[in-house]
């Protein structure tokens, strides 16, 4: 697969230096754990079905372009980027990545060092609670009103955007400074 991070809307250079961009992304809400079903196979809801969608408009009226998706192939992850990825004139290329299902944060900084080297911006699909300790363990600057939205949980079909200066090699804690910060109910 040939990724051409140049074909994308401006973000930080992708070369580790200049700074890299992450779009965490929870995935929408989804039918309830008592139904007889494996986790894994969980879908989403009613509800899941429709924010879904709503994520993706947002990313493309002008919010961060990833050049790049990472994925937990869990069902309700994958059916939350195929509704978004709807919205988007030119979809980036995803990869659904095992590593990622219920993983921790370091588990998640791991693939991001892995898979990102040459990437400009890169969105994570994930899940709680990994996706909210990464988020607030990597935002050690921003604005007060998008730290503190943050700290304060993370929604299903909820973006946390990221900035990271050191590039992909550089996330460690408190490296990054959030720029926004957003669910489909604001």
């Amino acid at each position: 697969m040939s990724l051409d991070p140049g074909s994308r809307p401006a973000s930080p250079g992708g070369d580790g230096a200049a700074g890299v961009r992450l779009l965490l992304v929870r995935h929408a809400k989804a039918v309830r754990k008592d139904r007889p079903v494996d986790d894994f196979d969980r879908e989403l809801s009613k509800r899941g079905r429709k924010d879904a969608p709503r994520t993706g408009r947002r990313l493309a009226d002008g919010g961060p372009r990833p050049d790049f998706v990472l994925c937990s192939p869990s069902r309700r992850t994958r059916q939350t980027w195929r509704l978004a990825a709807a919205e988007l004139d030119d979809p980036p290329p995803v990869v659904y990545d095992e590593r990622l299902y219920n993983a921790p944060p370091s588990k998640l900084v791991s693939v991001l060092a892995e898979r990102g080297p040459g990437l400009r911006a890169v969105a994570l699909v994930g899940h709680n609670p990994g996706i909210h300790e990464l988020a607030v363990g990597l935002c050690g600057s921003g604005p007060p009103d998008l730290l503190e939205r943050v700290r304060a949980g993370f929604p299903t079909s909820g973006v946390v955007v990221i900035e990271v200066p050191g590039g992909w090699e550089g996330l460690s804690p408190g490296s990054g400074r959030v720029i926004a910060c957003w669910s489909p109910s604001d």
